[in-house]
């Protein structure tokens, strides 16, 4: 198998830099989601909730029962049975600028001992934000992706993750999101991969289409603009001009390998210095076999089993190859294919490039 993931990836990566819209290379100061989390308790399990004696699920049931006027006393705790019962955590993700009255898609996950949350359904739970204001309710019945399946000789088949579902729409606003768009007349353009170039031909692509220099360069990782007196009142009409604007981004020339999984990367800006290259490997081969042996006739013996091994190691070819350089990502990639290894080789053959200083790029492993 020749570099299939590593020309797969150069094929992306190799053609010519094309401008890309600002919207997809900046985040807007106070535009942003925020993360709601709650505890709740899923009802309706078929016998595969939380453990019957799970405190926890039955302290949060009989704080319930007790919040719709039934309490319950020490005795009739010790009691309740919570096997059809199971507590959860329950996330979900507020839009910036959400209102109240929209509906959010939860994530319900097990934090117990149930089994399955199959056929559950999420009582009223309250989701609270970082500030520990209660943004939105959650209820409804739990939709899975998979299943378990016990049989009663304790075979089991199970599918995905049954512990694990989602409501769509399951959950009400109930508190409008935080946010807002300008301070002081001013917005913050965070970059999503802060760069000196981009962030400069970001400001310039700006100020170009306003006629003004209302865009500064304040690091990096964020551009400063100052919103034009003949804007003032349409922020929002002047950050839509904005973000259709094209910008040509930099990269840094990286090169990003997962060694598990033999997955390699090669970024465009990717360049090669003339070098010399041997690779060999090792393969060792152990065959066993089992093969019956019989006595004589007569000679009142046993069959026995004898075991057989036979090992086998043969060493390839290590080929010095001389790499005369490599201006683009393909011919990198040409380059390497001459010497006819797998991607996983590729691994050590970077590694040792990138400490020879042939190799102009960034290495990152996964």
């Amino acid at each position: 198998m020749r570099l299939a993931l590593l020309l797969f990836s150069l094929t992306l990566f190799s053609a010519t830099a094309r401008a890309e819209r600002i919207k997809e290379l900046v985040e807007i100061d106070g535009v942003r989601p925020n993360s709601l989390v709650g505890i709740g308790l899923v009802v309706g399990l078929n016998g595969t909730g939380d453990d019957a004696s799970s405190p926890v699920t039955r302290r949060a049931l009989a704080g319930l029962m007790k919040r719709l006027g039934m309490s319950l006393d020490a005795a009739q705790l010790k009691q309740l049975k919570a096997k059809n019962v199971a507590s959860v955590m329950v996330t979900a993700t507020l839009p910036p600028f959400a209102r109240a009255g929209s509906s959010l898609d939860v994530l319900i996950s097990s934090t117990g001992t149930a089994r399955s949350l199959s056929g559950g359904t999420l009582l009223l739970t309250p989701l609270k934000g970082p500030d520990m204001g209660t943004y939105a309710l959650a209820q409804g019945a739990i939709s899975l992706g998979g299943f378990a399946v016990e049989g009663k000789t304790g075979s089991s088949v199970v599918k995905n993750h049954p512990t694990v579902g989602r409501i769509p729409n399951g959950a009400r606003i109930e508190k409008d999101a935080p946010g807002a768009l300008a301070s002081k007349g001013k917005i913050s353009l965070f970059l999503r991969s802060p760069d000196f170039t981009t962030a400069s031909r970001i400001v310039d692509a700006i100020n170009e289409s306003l006629g003004e220099e209302a865009a500064t360069v304040r690091d990096p990782g964020a551009v400063e603009l100052q919103v034009p007196k003949e804007w003032n009142g349409y922020v929002v009409k002047l950050l839509s001009v904005i973000e259709s604007i094209d910008v040509v981004p930099d990269a840094v020339a990286r090169i990003v390998i997962d060694e598990r999984t033999g997955t390699i990367v090669v970024g465009q800006k990717v360049r090669l210095g003339a070098a010399t290259i041997a690779h060999g490997s090792i393969t060792v081969r152990v065959t066993e076999e089992q093969a019956p042996s019989q006595p004589r006739a007569f000679a009142k013996g046993k069959t026995i089993v004898t075991q057989k091994s036979d090992l086998e190691v043969e060493e390839q070819d290590g080929r010095l190859v001389f790499v005369a350089g490599a201006s683009t990502a393909g011919d990198v990639a040409n380059a390497l294919n001459a010497l006819g290894v797998k991607p996983r080789d590729l691994v050590a053959i970077f590694q040792a490039l990138s400490h020879s200083g042939a190799l102009r790029a960034e290495l990152v492993l996964l």
